[in-house]
C-alpha cells in the first residue's frame, strides 16, 4: 500500500498530494471505487454536492475500517446553494449525506460571475463554518484571476485551495501563478486530461502523447503516472478518478521516481491553451442551476 506525502495548507492543515475523485461516478459504483482507493492507500476523497454521490462516499469511508481522522474529506457547495444562509445549509446537507460532523475541506464549486455578491456571501458562510470548527479548511474551485482578485478584496481568510482544470494540454499558468503569490494551493481536476480524450470528435488523448509516452518508457511507468508525478513535483495537489481497481492503484504509485528538469519542461511545452470544461464566464443559475437534495 502506498503512503502519500502531503502538502501543508496556509492554515497548517496537511492535505495528501494525490486525492481520489468521484466526478461522474454513478452512486452505485462510488462505494466500491472509494473502497478500492482507501485500500490502495488514498487518504483524500474529493466529492461535491452536485455529483450526487456524497452519501456513497460517506458509506464507503465508514465501512472501510480506516479511522475517520485519517481520511481527508473534500466536498463542494453548488451555485444553487450560494448565499450566506443557503451555504450554511449546504454544509448541513453535505455533512449529513457524508455522515460526518466536520468536513476537512469545503470549497465553492464555481464562481457565479453574474451574481458575484452571492458568491461573496457564500464564501463568508465558509469563513463562519471555519471559525466554528465545522470545516478544517476552505477554498474555491474554477476561480479565475479576476474572481480571486474580487474575493480577496473582501475575504478575511485566503482560500487554502483553488481546484481548477490542469493537465499537460491545459495548464492555466496565470491562475496557478496568482494562487502561488497568495499561498493558494492549486488542485488539479482532470489531472491526466481525461476531459480532452474525445474532444470534438478528435482523438487528443494525453495518454497517447508521444512526449509523455517517451518519458513514461524512460522510467518504466505509465503515461498517467508521469502526468501525476509532473503535478506533484510542481507542487500541485491532483485528483485523478477511476472506477477500475488496477488503475486506481496505479494512479497513486507515483512516489518512487522523479522527473528531470528537462522532462518537466517537455511536459510544460505541451500546453494548447484549450479548455476542456465549461467557460467560467458561462456559469449562470439558468444554465447550470439544479436543486441539491436535502440530506
Amino acid at each position: 500500500m502506498t503512503t502519500v506525502p502531503t502538502f501543508t495548507l496556509t492554515n497548517g492543515v496537511d492535505i495528501p498530494a494525490i486525492g481520489f475523485g468521484v466526478f461522474q461516478t454513478p452512486p452505485d459504483e462510488t462505494r466500491s471505487a472509494v473502497e478500492a482507493a482507501l485500500s490502495a492507500g488514498y487518504r483524500h476523497i474529493d466529492t461535491a454536492a452536485a455529483y450526487g454521490n456524497e452519501r456513497e462516499v460517506g458509506e464507503a469511508i465508514a465501512k472501510s475500517g480506516v479511522p475517520r481522522s485519517e481520511v481527508f474529506v473534500e466536498t463542494k457547495i453548488w451555485i444553487s446553494d450560494f448565499g450566506y444562509d443557503q451555504t450554511l445549509h449546504g454544509f448541513d446537507k453535505s455533512a449529513g449525506k457524508l455522515g460526518v460532523e466536520q468536513i476537512d475541506l469545503l470549497i465553492l464549486h464555481q464562481a457565479l460571475p453574474s451574481e458575484f455578491d452571492k458568491t461573496l456571501d457564500a464564501y463568508r458562510a465558509l469563513e463562519k463554518l471555519l471559525a466554528d470548527g465545522k470545516v478544517r479548511a476552505i477554498g474555491v474551485s474554477n476561480f479565475m484571476v479576476e474572481h480571486l482578485t474580487r474575493l480577496l478584496d473582501t475575504a478575511t481568510v485566503v482560500p487554502a485551495v483553488n481546484q481548477i482544470e490542469v493537465h499537460p494540454y491545459f495548464q492555466q499558468r496565470a491562475v496557478q501563478a496568482f494562487g502561488g503569490e497568495h499561498g493558494i494551493l492549486t488542485q488539479a481536476w482532470s489531472p491526466i486530461g481525461g476531459i480532452t480524450f474525445y474532444r470534438d470528435g478528435e482523438h487528443t488523448s494525453t495518454l497517447q502523447d508521444p512526449t509523455i509516452g517517451e518519458i513514461a518508457e524512460a522510467h518504466g511507468k505509465s503515461p498517467a503516472q508521469v502526468m501525476l508525478r509532473w503535478h506533484v513535483q510542481q507542487g500541485r495537489s491532483a485528483i485523478p478518478k477511476s472506477t477500475k481497481p488496477a488503475r486506481i492503484a496505479e494512479n497513486i504509485d507515483v512516489f518512487d521516481f522523479e522527473l528531470t528538469g528537462e522532462q518537466l519542461a517537455a511536459i510544460d511545452a505541451l500546453d494548447t491553451g484549450k479548455r476542456g470544461g465549461p467557460e467560467p464566464a458561462d456559469i449562470t443559475p439558468e444554465t447550470f442551476g439544479r436543486p441539491i437534495p436535502e440530506a
